[in-house]
């Protein structure tokens, strides 16, 4: 059996991670892996003497800066910036150094804010985006065009998936730059841990979104990079290549709140700060295709969140719980 050269790119992230665990586990891939401190992937150099060095078969983008509302909010520049620069590097010098497969991943919030429930890929750049995470929403926007020109002018097979909010083991639990469910997470613990009889939520509890845990994301994002190159082009178009991944169902962020509070033990009062933004009022995503190939989500989110919550109770507070 001949043996794939695969470069993980942000192995060290939720995502990255998870997808090394499950290519570690089926045991027949040569991995490589760089630390942002060994690779700057914002330079271009540096990734294309890399690349060039390594030589990899495929490569798999799961390297991004992320964060929740608040970091999106107050940090617009550095969010686009960085992941243009992540994506332009490594899939043009992926190109450039002869590496055939790619895969990229990407974010439910490339979508419209008001697009139709739930998104399908065809609603892809048919409105406007939620504002307070369009820098890196256009960001990821570009990384689907990316591919999608590479393949298109040089006969490149760069895939690109989509997936729904995700959470698990490896999120960042930093108080003002997590995404919602490590936050809830640590703050329910801390009132649990502090007994205190309330916890503060932003905005009005009403949005809904849809969660997803990580270890289905990776199993996912090998799927859909395993998948026969007849087949995953009969499922998508030249110019709409990218697929959604998500488990098809969503909560509200109340009800969300109410789960977290059941694995965490909190018993007290859950109040909303509507002064706060919502963001997006739902974001559903329509997972058709993915059905259709042959994949679906396993993990329900009260499972998830318990063995998100086990990994969290694990972790030095200085060195991971704090991102």
């Amino acid at each position: 059996m001949t043996v794939a050269r695969i470069y993980v790119a942000g192995h060290r992230g939720m995502v990255g991670g998870a997808i090394l665990r499950k290519l570690q586990d089926r045991g027949a891939d040569e991995l490589i892996t760089r630390s942002s401190r060994e690779l700057d992937l914002k330079d271009q150099s540096a990734v294309g003497n890399f690349l060039q060095d390594v030589r990899p078969d495929i490569v798999i983008l799961a390297a991004a800066k992320v964060g929740g509302i608040l970091a999106n909010n107050d940090y617009p520049a550095e969010f686009i910036y960085e992941n243009l620069m992540i994506e332009c590097n490594v899939i043009h010098q992926a190109h450039a150094t002869g590496v055939q497969r790619l895969l990229q991943l990407g974010s439910s919030c490339i979508y419209p804010k008001l697009a139709p429930q739930p998104m399908t890929e065809e609603a892809l750049l048919t409105g406007p985006l939620e504002p307070t995470n369009e820098p890196y929403a256009i960001a990821k926007i570009a990384g689907i065009k990316l591919c999608e020109s590479y393949n298109r002018q040089y006969g490149r097979d760069y895939r690109s998936v989509m997936p729904t909010n995700l959470y698990g083991p490896g999120d960042n639990f930093h108080p003002e730059k997590s995404h919602v469910v490590p936050a809830l997470i640590r703050r329910f613990h801390e009132a649990v841990r502090d007994g205190r009889r309330e916890v503060v939520i932003w905005g009005t509890g009403t949005p809904r979104r849809e969660l997803m845990y990580v270890d289905d994301m990776a199993d996912a994002s090998l799927f859909v990079m395993d998948l026969d190159h007849d087949i995953y082009r009969r499922e998508t178009r030249p110019m709409l290549s990218h697929l959604n991944v998500g488990c098809g169902v969503d909560v509200t962020i109340r009800q969300l709140a109410e789960t977290i509070a059941r694995v965490t033990g909190f018993a007290g009062e859950i109040l909303f700060d509507t002064a706060k933004p919502d963001g997006a009022p739902q974001k559903l995503m329509n997972v058709d295709r993915m059905a259709k190939l042959g994949w679906k989500a396993q993990v329900t989110l009260e499972q998830g969140i318990e063995q998100t919550y086990r990994w969290y109770m694990t972790q030095p507070d200085e060195e991971l719980r704090l991102g």
